[in-house]
């Protein structure tokens, strides 16, 4: 196994000076960006992805800006990137409450945690979606939180609710504000006082049952603060999902998440295996049984619910011992459909690495170009690599590239590793070493950078992932492909899709698609028909609305074909009967 430490790269984020955006900015508001902390609860910056002074580089990648030019038609040497947004021209709408929920709240948690500043209320708007960030950039805010609450505690949570809820307002549940599915904004007709519930403050690790592996974290937890709570104790909650950055325990159940390593731990619904939940007439408790036969499952009613059956205030998940040794390897295909199959067999084949993920040529061309420059032996071994694989007959043109990830015990990883690449070895793989794994693991969460450094430069780029049987697999991606460039076709665009596998189960696997292209004068129309196509797609080919990123309102029309017109109402009468006033985050999900 060749071993090329800059063969390829995962999109990195790099600091930039923290000298400000050099635009005007309101009164009380820095010049980073940033909203001023509320009892020390920090929140992404109100026009983009991730903290200020981080951002996408290109100028150190040379096949970067060739590749995005044969995309999607963009030349970033012709270019020049707007300047970050002043929040001084955005116009937001005034509070709508008349002090009475102000009150109220501030008698539960405090005065000063309680806040109906301008700034505050906008960050707690939207979430971070393509149409998200072109909505808030252009000032577009039909309707904001009137209030921002930060809650202490538990008993402060369910206080509010229930308080609240006396008054006719609407809460919002919000954690680290990451989602992408429209989950968290307000209705904009919706008249009546509207709460945002910050959980930022409740971030801490209770207790962990060592003798189980089940640790008590409380819901507002980002995923840095809960992981290393956990590490200093010698534990790990094995979830990562490529916004862990930037989200909590509690948006992960309350979405459903799933994490980069969920071959081996699960996803967010097989670690979650208890929660409470803040609601009007009192606490719900979900106790962590190992299982149990307690009729109709209300601890899966809660995930994914999205905050309309109450406000996640804890959750008991499963934790496992950090393990001795973790590595990632790369691995190359011939062609997406010899990555496909080995993913399969590797899924068939009760290994259990902890990561299996493949490319498609396409976005294996993408990561090849956000390689920094190969020099001395590293280039030339990359140079001789290429050679070899040409040589033995691959058309580079369809190179796919492949992480799979190994833990535990040295000789329980080596057994592992052994296994899997007799099978990607039987479907003509090739392993290329740690040094590419290495690269992937320090820089995946930093993909989302990528998003406001197109849109910087008027290019919409987002993403849409689906589930489907193995059997459906090549169908779903085909269909989502063609349905993509026909979208592109019939608005006159030059756009650009690709994909990767991720997330296997025995009977199939996650497809996360990532597209792009130069918009026109209507971003959000535009975004909307390639949109709409892909997820179409989806259900027309048999794959799921979503795997991991929630419902919200972003894919609520989708849920008739996901889980039928009498799921539909089944849900709608959950939903009437334990919320009859439409005060917990109406409208997600289904109307």
């Amino acid at each position: 196994m060749t071993d090329l430490s800059d063969l390829v790269e995962t999109p990195d984020a790099e600091r930039e000076p923290q000298t400000g955006n050099g635009q005007p900015v309101a009164a009380g508001v820095p010049s980073d960006g940033t909203v001023t902390a509320v009892r020390d609860v920090p929140h992404m910056k109100w026009w983009g992805w991730g903290v200020p002074g981080v951002a996408f580089h290109h100028e150190d990648k040379p096949g970067f800006a060739p590749f995005v030019i044969k995309a999607v038609g963009l030349d970033l040497h012709a270019v020049s990137p707007l300047d970050p947004p002043s929040f001084e021209g955005i116009d937001v709408p005034a509070s709508r409450d008349d002090g009475r929920v102000r009150a109220a709240a501030a008698e539960i948690v405090g005065a000063d945690a309680v806040t109906d500043d301008a700034l505050a209320r906008v960050v707690h708007t939207y979430g971070k979606s393509l149409r998200d960030l072109v909505r808030i950039r252009a000032g577009v805010l039909p309707r904001t939180p009137d209030l921002v609450v930060y809650p202490g505690t538990e008993d402060e949570v369910q206080a509010l609710v229930a308080a609240l809820v006396g008054l006719d307002a609407v809460l919002i549940p919000f954690g680290g504000g990451s989602n992408i599915a429209g989950s968290l904004e307000p209705d904009p007709t919706e008249t009546r006082v509207v709460v945002s519930v910050d959980l930022g403050r409740l971030d801490r690790l209770i207790d962990i049952d060592e003798a189980s592996g089940l640790a008590r974290i409380q819901a507002g937890a980002l995923g840095p603060v809960l992981e290393a709570q956990l590490n200093e104790r010698g534990w790990t909650i094995g979830h990562f999902p490529d916004s862990f950055t930037h989200s909590t325990l509690g948006g992960w159940v309350a979405t459903r998440s799933s994490g980069m390593q969920s071959d081996k731990y699960g996803d967010i619904a097989d670690i979650a295996r208890g929660m409470r939940v803040a609601r009007p007439n009192g606490l719900l408790d979900v106790k962590a049984y190992p299982s149990a036969s307690t009729g109709p499952s209300v601890r899966e009613l809660i995930l994914g619910s999205e905050g309309r059956l109450g406000v996640i205030t804890e959750v008991t998940v499963q934790v496992h011992r950090v393990p001795a040794k973790r590595v990632i390897h790369a691995y190359f295909f011939p062609n997406w459909t010899a990555g496909l199959a080995a993913m399969q067999a590797i899924a068939a084949s009760d290994t259990h690495p902890t990561v299996t993920r493949v490319s498609d040529a396409r976005e294996t061309g993408f990561s090849l170009a956000t390689a920094k420059e190969s020099k001395g032996l590293s280039g030339l071994a990359q140079k001789g690599l290429m050679a070899f694989l040409k040589r033995r007959g691959w058309d580079l043109d369809e190179l796919c590239l492949s992480f799979i990830g190994y833990e535990g015990e040295p000789d329980h990883v080596a057994r592992q590793r052994k296994a899997v690449e007799r099978i990607v070895k039987r479907h003509g793989g090739i392993g290329v070493g740690t040094g590419p794994g290495v690269l992937y693991d320090q820089k995946k969460f930093d993909t989302p950078y990528l998003r406001d450094f197109l849109l910087d430069r008027g290019t919409a780029g987002d993403v849409s992932e689906t589930a489907a049987p193995w059997s459906k697999l090549r169908a779903v991606y085909d269909r989502a492909i063609a349905a993509a460039e026909e979208a592109y076709a019939s608005l006159g665009r030059q756009g650009w899709i690709m994909a990767h596998l991720s997330h296997s189960y025995h009977g199939g696997a996650c497809l996360y698609f990532t597209f792009a292209f130069v918009f026109g004068d209507d971003p959000v129309g535009e975004y909307d028909v390639v949109k709409t196509a892909v997820q179409q797609a989806f259900a027309d080919a048999g794959g799921s609305l979503s795997h991991h990123h929630g419902v919200g309102l972003e894919h609520a029309a989708w849920m008739p074909d996901a889980v039928s017109a009498e799921g539909v109402g089944m849900l709608q009468g959950v939903f009437a009967a334990t919320d009859p006033g439409g005060n917990l985050n109406p409208a997600k999900i289904v109307p």
